[in-house]
């Protein structure tokens, strides 16, 4: 399904450490992953599931896919909202479009778009998303028409 924009948005606040940085003091591309990785993880833990509990009960979520688009650089000890909107809702996936902007003037620093298969933990074959988990993305995102495109 096709997840509409909802009333609350979701933004994960880091800061940008040393270790994030290249020797110029700019935040290196990849660590940019990171960030959005996070903020994923901090999305599901808003809404009550944490990582470790959905490991336990055979679930996993795996990177699919990626695309990122850099638009100007973090540096060292900037503060950074990083944003995780799921923008479609499959049998067993999710899309994420996600944004990395600088806190102190909303700078667009970094976005992507990630495709999120849900797996089994032992044998990594897709698996639905459970209804519970469903709903929780649904009420936050709101619900549209079914996609076409599945893992």
């Amino acid at each position: 399904m096709r997840a509409q924009n909802g009333d609350q948005s979701f933004a994960h606040r880091c800061r940008v450490y040393y270790e994030d940085t290249d020797a110029g003091g700019i935040v290196y591309y990849v660590n940019y992953l990171k960030f959005m990785e996070r903020a994923r993880t901090e999305r599901l833990r808003e809404l009550g599931f944490a990582q470790s509990q959905l490991a336990g009960e055979d679930l996993l979520f795996v990177v699919h896919s990626s695309e990122a688009r850099y638009h100007a650089p973090a540096r060292l000890d900037d503060e950074l909202l990083v944003s995780a909107e799921v923008i479609e809702l499959n049998r067993a996936s999710l899309r994420f479009k996600q944004q990395v902007r600088r806190a102190t003037d909303a700078t667009l620093l970094c976005e992507g778009q990630f495709l999120v298969a849900c797996v089994r933990t032992n044998s990594l074959k897709p698996r639905a998303i459970p209804e519970a988990l469903r709903a929780a993305f649904a009420g936050v995102s709101g619900a549209g028409k079914q996609s076409k495109q599945e893992i």
